[in-house]
């Protein structure tokens, strides 16, 4: 639903349009601990996409609390809109 408090509803169209051509996501992670966000499309190229994953744990990792301990990220895994989710290693997404 669109929320002022995300930038889907605005009187400065201009910007929002600028942002989100730009790259910027936002996303926010519910009670239970649940991310869900887009990463790119079904017509992405496979280095591009996982460029792209890795940017999104990028940015996930940056906006841990400081009081938060131990491991923050545990599990991860990817689906299309309606698809079944694949696991990924953790490590491999890493290096």
């Amino acid at each position: 639903m669109p929320n002022p408090k995300l930038g889907t509803v605005t009187m400065d169209v201009k910007k929002a349009v600028e942002s989100s051509k730009g790259g910027a996501v936002e996303f926010r992670a519910a009670k239970d601990g649940i991310v869900h966000a887009r990463v790119g499309k079904a017509s992405f190229e496979a280095d591009k996409l996982a460029e792209n994953i890795r940017s999104f744990i990028g940015a996930i990792n940056r906006a841990k609390p400081v009081g938060a301990k131990g491991v923050y990220l545990k599990k991860i895994s990817l689906s299309s809109t309606m698809g079944p989710g694949v696991k990924v290693d953790l490590q491999s997404i890493a290096g």
